[in-house]
């Protein structure tokens, strides 16, 4: 490894605690922020995923045609800056509930390119075998980063009160770090150009595996808070401070988890990742039957921080694509298509997951993503990489 490497890997560990950190202050206030400021219901709650989630939809077109022309690490500095625009904005030009929509659009496109760019990066800094574990490290750096941005938001609260101006304008600052970390990185001085689309059937599976992800996202982001928010009445600083536990874990167990993809494969943590999916969904729908107060409450948080920690395994889709790839130039598109697909589920399953919860009950929203993780389960059980990249063969 060169000496030029070992500088982009200390500036991409950088990078990723910074965008963690504005994924921290954004993920620990975002609920609160809407049903304080904004009086969000259930309902709007549910329709907010769809601008939300639609960068992540038109993301294979977007990243496709900026490929074409820029380098990859030059691109994770655009998403930056466009990630700290939407930040201020939230912080200070959203009096109405349109505006507040608008800028959370912006932010998550920042988000979105910035996500589907550092797995494609983060493979141009690994060894041959090593990949779970490089890429475990640098989602343990993004871990480190949510654990600050959500200490900020739980000791700010304490020491000012709950200002989510201050909150986002925080996220903001973290934001424009990384986008100058990101400038300075050299790693894909000297690349192949990308394919802007590429949708291949030996791409299946990795298209099949995105869809499922989509689903996670939706329950622990958008119905997993929102079962502590509403029906609980947990406030910002605890929502954060679940982040802040999480967080934690994640610093210490990402890399470890990167490491049990590159032993295990896969197929099998994939598998045993759906398992756990439906077992959360069930705690997340039957807390309270199962339990008096306040013991529902405490397996709900720890619930919450489960499903956290487990997505430090979703690096496992990116590190099966490297697998499979028929062409190297096609993995940055693909991670695209596959964003693209997750989005698609993420935008409209949370629509009929508040209609559901609104018009039936809350339970069967759990019921539903429980009933398609264990279908997630059987499409991960047909995961089949080439020989020579399986740790199992």
């Amino acid at each position: 490894m060169t000496d030029s490497q070992r500088r982009d890997i200390v500036r991409m560990l950088a990078a990723s605690v910074c965008f963690g950190a504005v994924g921290g202050i954004f993920n620990a206030s975002l609920g609160n922020f809407l049903a304080d400021v904004h009086h969000f219901d259930t309902e709007m709650r549910g329709w907010l995923e769809f601008p939300r989630e639609l960068p992540g939809f038109v993301i294979v077109v977007v990243v496709g045609a900026l490929v074409m022309r820029f380098r990859e690490t030059r691109i994770l500095a655009l998403a930056a800056l466009i990630t700290a625009a939407g930040a201020l904005g939230a912080a200070h030009l959203a009096p109405s509930t349109a505006l507040v929509v608008l800028w959370i659009f912006v932010w998550s496109l920042g988000d979105h390119i910035n996500f589907t760019l550092v797995g494609p990066v983060g493979l141009k800094l690994a060894v041959r075998g090593g990949e779970g574990r490089r890429l475990g490290q640098f989602g343990a750096a993004t871990n480190l980063g949510i654990l600050l941005g959500a200490g900020a938001v739980v000791l700010l609260a304490k020491v000012v009160g709950t200002s989510y101006s201050l909150f986002f304008s925080l996220g903001a600052g973290f934001a424009l770090v990384a986008a100058w970390l990101f400038t300075r990185m050299q790693v894909d001085r000297v690349q192949a150009p990308s394919r802007r689309l590429v949708f291949r059937r030996e791409y299946g599976i990795f298209y099949a595996i995105s869809a499922l992800f989509g689903i996670r996202k939706q329950v622990f982001y958008v119905f997993g808070t929102w079962v502590l928010v509403q029906l609980h009445g947990v406030s910002v600083a605890t929502i954060a401070t679940l982040f802040f536990v999480g967080a934690g874990l994640g610093v210490v167990l990402r890399p470890l988890l990167g490491d049990v993809i590159d032993w295990f494969g896969e197929r099998k943590v994939l598998v045993i990742d759906e398992i756990l999916l439906m077992v959360i969904c069930l705690a997340y729908a039957f807390a309270s039957d199962l339990l008096a107060a306040p013991w529902d409450l405490r397996l709900l948080f720890a619930a919450y921080v489960l499903d956290q920690t487990l997505f430090g395994l979703r690096v496992a889709r990116t590190t099966y694509l490297k697998k499979v790839a028929v062409d190297p130039a096609d993995i940055t598109p693909t991670m695209g298509a596959g964003i693209t697909i997750d989005h698609a589920v993420a935008m409209t399953l949370p629509i009929l997951s508040g209609y559901l919860w609104e018009t039936i009950n809350f339970r069967w929203v759990f019921i539903l993503a429980a009933g398609i993780a264990l279908a997630g389960m059987f499409v991960c059980l047909r995961i089949k990489v080439p020989a020579g990249n399986d740790p199992a063969v």
